[in-house]
């Protein structure tokens, strides 16, 4: 019973670390979301209009940031819209690393150092995952892909 109780905790940790890596890219969308949505439910039009306002309000900040950063060429700019991404992501994983460590290291110094790692990993791989998949490009009209597609990676090694 109790290596299916570690096992159990293991399985467990790691789904909450697998969760916390794959939605790291959405924390800024969600802290503007639930604004939007705090701020019209105080207007008075109340939890269904909130909920609406702020799922639309996600849904466009995460795709004017992504589309924003997928035409535009310069990459001071792309880094501008990738740090925006990646510093509410560092935030947030910098507390949910900090409450992980608090349940296994007793020391002060160990869990501030767990925590400052858990927000340069999650901070990274708030980056990574908005800039790995997109090539820059101008948008075209009337077309959805290029004529000539490429994988970004094996594009990128050969430029």
């Amino acid at each position: 019973m109790l290596a299916l109780g570690l096992l159990l905790n293991i399985v467990g940790i790691g789904l909450f670390c697998w969760l916390t890596f794959t939605l790291a890219v959405y924390a800024l969308p969600f802290f503007v979301a639930m604004n939007a949505g705090m701020l019209v439910l105080q207007s008075g039009a109340g939890v269904p209009g909130a909920l609406i306002v702020a799922v639309a309000v996600g849904v466009m900040t995460l795709a004017i940031a992504r589309i924003a950063f997928a035409t535009t060429q310069s990459l001071i700019l792309r880094a501008v819209i990738a740090s925006v991404f990646a510093l509410p992501a560092s935030f947030a994983g910098y507390h949910v690393t900090l409450a992980m460590a608090q349940i296994g290291a007793p020391s002060l110094v160990w869990r501030e150092l767990f925590a400052c790692f858990g927000a340069i990993f999650i901070g990274g791989t708030a980056w990574t995952r908005l800039t790995v998949f997109t090539e820059p490009g101008p948008l075209e009209p009337g077309r959805a892909v290029s004529d000539s597609p490429r994988p970004v990676l094996t594009a990128a090694a050969r430029e």
